[in-house]
């Protein structure tokens, strides 16, 4: 297991990872320390094949507050050359929890805000606790948005939603943020991880091969247009059709009881 900073892997339970952002003090600021920590991380669930499902969640009151102000407006002398190659890698570094194959899940404990939040939306699902409150509010600060916030957020919520959050920079309550599709449920605080990772159990007691190939399908949007998704679709569904896993789906089902997939 890697050696972690500000950043803790768990396993909660069979199939599923935990990643928790932990330094409570700065309001889980992404650190370079939490940042290289979060790529060993990745590149070790990348690497697992037990891993189903990953849940990423902070510690204390907030999910993530973004990146550490200090870092960003560290070298207010450098070139814009300097700050453009800075900040590329600091949004690969964060983002390459979308190269993972299995379903991710953002637990978002308490306040998502900018690059925080970015990391939120390239997870595949997202679920807030009760007074959670997130936002993306870059023009506030007098930056541009960056963590492909422009990317990621029309995704989700669509381009009129996006606008508005991301053009007025305004912060919203979880509740708010379920009205606007930013987050699929909202959860009372004193269960908040304990109904997450539920969630996460069930996704990972899904056949694990057809869990990764609907993910591929559904990545940046889903298919261009009706034709590339019957031919995508002509071609993994087959793949699924070849493996144990359909033979066991269809048995637990004949037989009434939950199937025990291997992802073969």
């Amino acid at each position: 297991m890697a050696d972690l900073t500000h950043l803790r892997l768990e396993r909660p339970s069979p199939g599923v990872a935990l990643l928790v952002l932990d330094q409570p003090e700065r309001r889980n600021a992404m650190s370079e320390e939490m940042t290289s920590s979060w790529v060993a991380a990745i590149d070790e669930l990348a690497a697992d094949p037990t891993v189903r499902a990953v849940v990423v969640t902070g510690e204390g009151s907030a999910f993530c507050s973004g990146g550490d102000t200090s870092w960003i407006a560290g070298e207010p002398d450098a070139t814009v050359d300097r700050l453009r190659t800075r900040m590329i890698g600091f949004y690969r570094a964060w983002l390459s929890i979308r190269r993972l194959e299995v379903p991710t899940i953002a637990a978002i404990n308490g306040a998502a805000i900018g690059a925080g939040l970015c990391v939120a939306l390239a997870c595949d699902l997202r679920y807030a606790a009760a007074g959670a409150k997130v936002g993306v509010p870059f023009v506030k600060l007098g930056m541009h948005p960056g963590m492909a916030a422009t990317h990621l957020l029309p995704n989700v919520v669509g381009p009129a939603v996006a606008r508005d959050l991301l053009l007025t920079g305004r912060i919203v309550e979880a509740e708010e943020a379920l009205r606007l599709g930013l987050v699929s449920g909202v959860h009372e605080r004193e269960t908040f991880l304990e109904d997450v990772l539920g969630t996460a159990a069930q996704v990972a007691a899904t056949a694990p091969i057809a869990s990764r190939l609907t993910k591929l399908a559904l990545a940046d949007g889903g298919h261009a247009d009706v034709e590339s998704c019957l031919q995508w679709e002509a071609l993994a569904q087959p793949v699924t059709l070849a493996t144990a896993d359909l033979q066991e789906g269809i048995r637990a089902s004949r037989e009434r009881r939950a199937p025990e997939f291997t992802g073969r």
